[in-house]
């Protein structure tokens, strides 16, 4: 059977949410993407058709902005796609699902992990698959690169179109993106998700250092963390093995709950 197609809203502007849906067996993994990626790339592609074939539950959606979700990219924040990712969870994830968060992702699965824990809710996560997570990336990844000229047009006129190796056309850097994610920083802090923790990191990623997966698992428990090293790895880890790898740390966390 094919993932089912719905439409939800969340926030309090009803933002028009996609997401995709595969009916299983629990705990559902729920895949969150990262930053300008989208619900049918190739790593969600191939959690869709391992989760079919091991007859589990999985959930993949996009973020306001992104995909086949409504909205304007530009007009996406940390806060708001934590709202987005957060609605579809409590629409469809069920009781103590797994969280897979890829770069951005892996950044708003903690965020949520924690408000879920906060509220004591049977959808907090069971176990968290974090992929070069790029948690606080606004303040200590991004902003810390952009070149001069950038930062100006940013601090000036509240955005900066930039190159993309990704696609030929250039994407919006917003200073509210920059201002509203101050509010959801992780890394002053302890982080205690409640659940065990697996990190795929490249060693060659450009974008999230590995050295910044280091940063994190310092802040997580001591007991219920695992980092993985991908000596030749870069930011996507979307190759053939890296993806095998993926699945096989899915299925681990599936499977030993």
């Amino acid at each position: 059977m094919e993932p089912q197609l719905s439409i939800i809203e969340a926030g309090p502007q009803r933002r028009r949410i996609a997401t995709l849906r595969r009916d299983g067996g629990g705990p559902c993994v729920v895949w969150l993407g990262g930053f300008r990626s989208d619900m049918r790339a190739t790593k969600a592609e191939a959690l869709d058709r391992w989760a079919a074939g091991a007859g589990r539950a999985l959930l993949r959606f996009d973020y306001s902005g992104h995909g086949e979700s409504g909205g304007d990219f530009a007009d996406g924040t940390i806060g708001a796609w934590s709202e987005d990712a957060l609605a579809a969870i409590e629409a469809f994830a069920g009781e103590r699902p797994v969280f897979v968060g890829s770069s951005m992702g892996g950044w708003i699965a903690l965020l949520i992990a924690l408000e879920l824990k906060r509220r004591r809710s049977p959808q907090a996560p069971s176990g968290l698959v974090l992929i070069a997570p790029a948690v606080d990336f606004t303040e200590a990844l991004m902003w810390p690169q952009l070149p001069e000229e950038a930062r100006r047009a940013i601090e000036t006129r509240g955005v900066w179109l930039r190159p993309s190796d990704y696609s030929p056309e250039p994407y919006p850097i917003t200073r509210r993106l920059f201002e509203e994610g101050r509010k959801h920083l992780l890394l002053d802090a302890p982080i205690e998700p409640g659940c065990p923790v697996h990190i795929l990191q490249g060693m060659r990623d450009p974008d999230v250092p590995w050295r910044h997966a280091l940063t994190i698992v310092e802040h997580l428990p001591a007991d219920a963390v695992t980092l993985s090293l991908v000596k030749d790895g870069d930011h996507r880890l979307s190759r053939e093995q890296d993806v095998a790898m993926l699945i096989r740390a899915v299925a681990a966390m599936v499977e030993n709950l």
